[in-house]
C-alpha cells in the first residue's frame, strides 16, 4: 500500500451518496491531513434512497448531492463530480467504463479507491447491484482502458490523454488485508456520516453501529484498545 507521502493525487469512485462515508472517510481525511488531492467521483445520485415518499425522486438526487458535497468538506475534499445514473440502474457496460476512464484521465490519480466487483455471499448489504458494478466498472477503467491510447479514441482527441494507476484500494473486502488506522479521524468520519440526514431514521444508533464495527477491525487487527480502523483490499495496478 503506497503511503500518503507516495501519492499526489487519489481518486475515491462509489456508487452512492455515503458509501465513501461509511467505507472510506477516516482514511480519506488521512490522505488530505497529508497533502493528498482528493477527489470524489460519485455514479448515481442516490434518488432511490431515503424514507420519505412525499419527496420527488429529482428533488431527492438534489438533496443528496448537496449531503454529499458537505460530507467530503468534513474530510478536506471539495473536488467532486457527479456521473448521474439512477439509483438502482448502475450496469457494468461500456458507457459506465468510458465515463470512469475520462475522470480517470482527468484526475491522473496515484490512487483509486472504490468498491469491490465482486458479490460477497455473507453479506447482502455488502454486495449492492450498483456498488458490484461500480467495481467492475473501475476495474475495466483503471485496466485496460485508462492507459491504453486506442480505448475510447474521442477522449484522447478531447486532450484526456492516458494515465496509469498504481493502485486500487478495495474498500471493506471480504479478504481485505490492508487496516489502516482512523482513530484520529474517527470523529471527522462520524460528522460526515450526519451530513447525510436525508438517510438516517436514527443517527445516533447508526453512529453507535459504525463505531462497533470500525473499533471491531481494530481490535481483529491487533491495534491499542479503543483503536478505530477501516480495511481494504490493495492492488498493484502497474
Amino acid at each position: 500500500m503506497l503511503k500518503p507521502d507516495q501519492i499526489e493525487r487519489a481518486l475515491v469512485i462509489t456508487a452512492h451518496p455515503d458509501d465513501v462515508d461509511f467505507g472510506a472517510a477516516g482514511t480519506v481525511a488521512n490522505l488530505t491531513d497529508a497533502g493528498v488531492s482528493v477527489t470524489y467521483c460519485l455514479v448515481t445520485d442516490g434518488q432511490a434512497g431515503g424514507h420519505d415518499q412525499s419527496i420527488a425522486r429529482t428533488t431527492m438526487a438534489a438533496i443528496r448531492r448537496e449531503e454529499q458535497t458537505k460530507a467530503a468538506a468534513e474530510v478536506g475534499v471539495t473536488d467532486l463530480c457527479f456521473l448521474g445514473y439512477c439509483d438502482g440502474a448502475v450496469e457494468f457496460d461500456m458507457e459506465l467504463r468510458h465515463g470512469l476512464t475520462r475522470v480517470i484521465r482527468q484526475v491522473r490519480p496515484q490512487v483509486v479507491i472504490t468498491q469491490s466487483p465482486h458479490i460477497n455471499l455473507a453479506s447482502v448489504y455488502g454486495s449492492h447491484a450498483d456498488h458490484v458494478a461500480t467495481g467492475q466498472g473501475v476495474w475495466a477503467a483503471v485496466y485496460p482502458d485508462a492507459r491504453n491510447p486506442f480505448a475510447f479514441p474521442e477522449l484522447l482527441t478531447s486532450g484526456f490523454e492516458p494515465w496509469s494507476v498504481d493502485e486500487i484500494w478495495i474498500i471493506n473486502h471480504e479478504h481485505a488485508e490492508t487496516v489502516v488506522d482512523i482513530t484520529n479521524q474517527l470523529e471527522r468520519k462520524m460528522r460526515a456520516l450526519r451530513c447525510h440526514v436525508s438517510q438516517h431514521l436514527d443517527p445516533d444508533g447508526m453512529e453507535a453501529r459504525v463505531r462497533e464495527w470500525f473499533r471491531s477491525n481494530a481490535e481483529q487487527a491487533g491495534l491499542p484498545a479503543g483503536s478505530s480502523a477501516e480495511r481494504f483490499f490493495v492492488v498493484d495496478a502497474r
